[in-house]
């Protein structure tokens, strides 16, 4: 935004905040503001359209430190603060001050037209000193002057767009597959593509879905963080895909082939292999998250399942094997603590 809009326009009445508003106001103010005048709420409404974009147009500034210190100079300069009111005698006043705080000097010295405003040539002998290339007058030009924008009359330097930053909560098969979701940042609803594979605890950015740029800028980003909520069977590591694969003693003791479920819902057999102990993890090829860059696998877990409640036949048949196994599994633990 050129330095002279900036001059004509009041964003602090534009949200209708106190020019010493905090942070917390003016975003609170913004956000009733936005909601109300949003183009969703008001089709074809040009006058609401209007004043969506000029609450939009203040917020980003006022929002960003920088950017409002600048503002609230400028808006000084031009006679909207109380420092910058000229005396009887058509003195320079105010104007005289804000110079020597910001710039250090009991030096400098304007003196106005009598209208209580500097004139044009004062404004550039002003930037002359403080941000004039060569000391060329910055009026028309597209030099940067001293708080970072050009000179009056000038055309400002692109500035990339605010990021906004939203969640996303998906179930794990929507973080698999990829998913096409509703999201709302800064009051404003879009349709956004979800790629697959993400991850709960991952952070996405959206090029170009952020806040619009100014002077042509580009617009900012938008950041999602993704929640993936917890599935009873499958979890998500990388772009594999886990589960813990429950058999029996006899299973796991002699051998079998079972069937595993697949998040696709069909389903493929495995091998168990004689003497399989909890905990052997089985590598399922080309089962696992698919996306652009790769195919990952299906991580099983054997977890041999110990019954609960033991009919009185069974109990006797499991005693009669444990007895008939004649070792003690934790002989070779004894031994190698004692050493």
């Amino acid at each position: 935004m050129a330095g002279q809009d900036w001059m004509t326009k009041d964003f602090y009445a534009v949200l209708g905040v106190a020019k010493d508003a905090d942070s917390t106001a003016i975003k609170k103010a913004y956000r009733g503001l936005a909601r109300k005048y949003h183009p969703d709420r008001n089709p074809n409404d040009a006058a609401a359209a209007e004043k969506f974009k000029e609450i939009g147009e203040a917020y980003a500034v006022l929002s960003d430190d920088k950017e409002r210190q600048q503002y609230d100079a400028i808006r000084s300069m031009a006679g909207g603060g109380a420092r910058f009111t000229s005396g009887a005698g058509g003195g320079a006043g105010g104007f005289e001050d804000v110079f020597s705080s910001m710039f250090g000097g009991g030096n400098v010295r304007f003196s106005t037209s009598g209208t209580g405003a500097p004139t044009r040539e004062e404004y550039e002998e002003i930037f002359r000193m403080f941000g004039g290339a060569g000391g060329a007058s910055p009026f028309g030009s597209r030099s940067r002057g001293p708080f970072g924008f050009g000179g009056f009359g000038s055309q400002s330097e692109p500035v990339k767009g605010p990021d906004v930053r939203t969640d996303a909560t998906l179930t794990l098969r929507q973080a698999v597959s990829g998913e096409t979701v509703e999201l709302t940042a800064d009051g404003k609803t879009m349709t956004v593509r979800i790629p697959p594979g993400v991850h709960d605890g991952q952070k996405l950015r959206l090029r170009g879905k952020g806040r619009p740029g100014r002077a042509g800028g580009p617009p900012g980003d938008m950041v999602v963080s993704i929640t993936v909520a917890k599935h009873p069977v499958y979890s998500i590591d990388g772009a594999n895909l886990r589960m813990d694969l429950p058999v029996t003693l006899k299973e796991a003791a002699l051998g079998a082939t079972v069937e595993v479920p697949l998040l696709d819902g069909t389903t493929t057999k495995v091998k168990i292999k004689p003497g399989t102990s909890s905990g052997t993890v089985m590598r399922l090829r080309g089962k696992g998250v698919h996306t652009a860059k790769k195919t990952g696998d299906l991580l099983v877990t054997i977890q041999v399942a110990v019954p609960r409640r033991l009919s009185s036949q069974a109990r006797t048949a499991l005693e009669a094997f444990d007895a008939a196994m004649e070792s003690d599994p934790r002989e070779t633990l004894r031994q190698e603590a004692a050493t």
